[in-house]
């Protein structure tokens, strides 16, 4: 496909060849050959460089892929062939997904045809975001847009049945995994991580027509969170704080809508490890630190309050954009003062925008240039001397 990458030039562009040394040396009759010995010139060598030579790509480009994908999925022997080079080159490039995934869905739109291909896609994509790291966040984006643009529903379902019953599978056995040695955590943490992208990213058309998250996946990261604070190893913890500070802010406003308290339960049982569990102390602070973060509403300075209702009293960056001024004291004025509307209204007024106004409110529209009135004003007498010493130690210095 064009879109994303550039091709080589069908052909590199020849070099001028230098003139040779019958050029250079202009023809002489017998008589000025005489007078002047002929000056010898080495003979030049001629560019080895062809419009025959093959296409010149960088070290480490891939141009099977390029030509492949350009022209469909037709030099690919299987399938999942196709798709795997495309989910390496995804996680190589993660920018390109824009410029490339639609036409990466026309592909599979004219290829995957049957059951057992929708089925070995859905594979490849969930394996590819559950084993390679930090690729979950752009396969769940990428599950997305498959689930919304493969025309194939089989009766074994779509795209995104297909995926969430794999997605099942996996979350059947969370506490055993939870328990299980560390090589088993290791998955099933990937598995967490990659189903709470799922949530975020996940778009399902409800019955109007407006897209939602999907709510089996918000009762499944529920469970998911009991099995790992079940198990209050360092790594499930860590795990289970990764979780949360991705989709903590997006569950709890989820469970307030419902009436539910769930997130209350989740922090009384950090709570509860902090004091409890034989955890490492690093852990813990993890742990304190996320009970913090949720206490300051997950970092969102109240927003869900509407700028209007902002006010000095329950917003801190209330007064963030407004300008400040200084007093002749050089003592800062700013809107947090009481008088500082009228006064700022004032110089508004006056000022036109401050055309003749410095921003610390000096007049500045007296008779003359001001700029040039600044610059004529004699120095004081101790500024007059540090400049002559500022002077003379830089002549020093630059004479060594």
């Amino acid at each position: 496909m064009s879109d994303g990458f550039d091709r080589a030039p069908e052909q590199a562009r020849p070099l001028r060849a230098p003139p040779s040394s019958q050029d250079k040396i202009p023809q002489q009759n017998s008589e000025s050959a005489m007078a002047k010995p002929q000056v010898v010139v080495a003979p030049v060598l001629m560019s080895k460089l062809s419009v025959n030579a093959p296409e010149f790509y960088p070290s480490g480009y891939s141009s099977n892929y390029t030509e492949s994908y350009e022209d469909g999925c037709e030099d690919y022997p299987t399938l999942s062939e196709y798709v795997q080079d495309f989910l390496n080159h995804l996680t190589s490039q993660p920018g390109s997904f824009e410029t490339e995934i639609e036409q990466f869905a026309e592909t599979l739109n004219s290829w995957v045809t049957t059951d057992d291909a929708l089925q070995d896609l859905v594979e490849l994509v969930y394996q590819q975001a559950t084993s390679i790291p930090n690729f979950s966040y752009m396969g769940a984006r990428l599950c997305n847009y498959l689930s919304h643009h493969l025309t194939i529903n089989p009766q074994s379902g779509n795209f995104r049945q297909l995926l969430l019953k794999r997605c099942r599978t996996e979350y059947e056995a969370r506490d055993e995994a939870a328990k299980g040695d560390e090589a088993t955590r290791k998955r099933f943490h990937a598995f967490v991580l990659f189903l709470g992208e799922l949530y975020l990213n996940l778009e399902i058309k409800g019955t109007n027509g407006q897209l939602t998250r999907a709510d089996i996946l918000q009762v499944g990261l529920r469970e998911l969170l009991n099995a790992l604070f079940s198990n209050p190893v360092d790594d499930n913890l860590i795990c289970a704080v990764k979780l949360l500070k991705l989709t903590g802010s997006v569950l709890e406003d989820a469970w307030k809508e419902k009436g539910k308290t769930d997130m209350e339960e989740i922090i009384q049982r950090i709570e509860n490890v902090v004091l409890d569990a034989n955890c490492s102390r690093d852990v813990k602070q993890m742990l304190l630190k996320l009970v913090e973060l949720r206490s300051s509403n997950w970092g969102r300075v109240h927003a869900t309050s509407t700028y209007r209702e902002a006010t000095p009293e329950n917003d801190p960056n209330y007064f963030m954009n407004e300008p400040t001024f200084y007093t002749s004291d050089g003592v800062p004025f700013t809107a947090a003062d009481p008088d500082y509307q009228e006064k700022y209204q004032e110089l508004l007024e006056r000022e036109d925008f401050f055309p003749d106004y410095e921003e610390n409110g000096t007049d500045l529209s007296g008779a003359g240039d001001p700029y040039l009135d600044d610059i004529d004003d004699e120095m004081d007498p101790e500024i007059e001397e540090a400049y002559e010493k500022f002077c003379l130690e830089s002549e020093r210095k630059r004479k060594q």
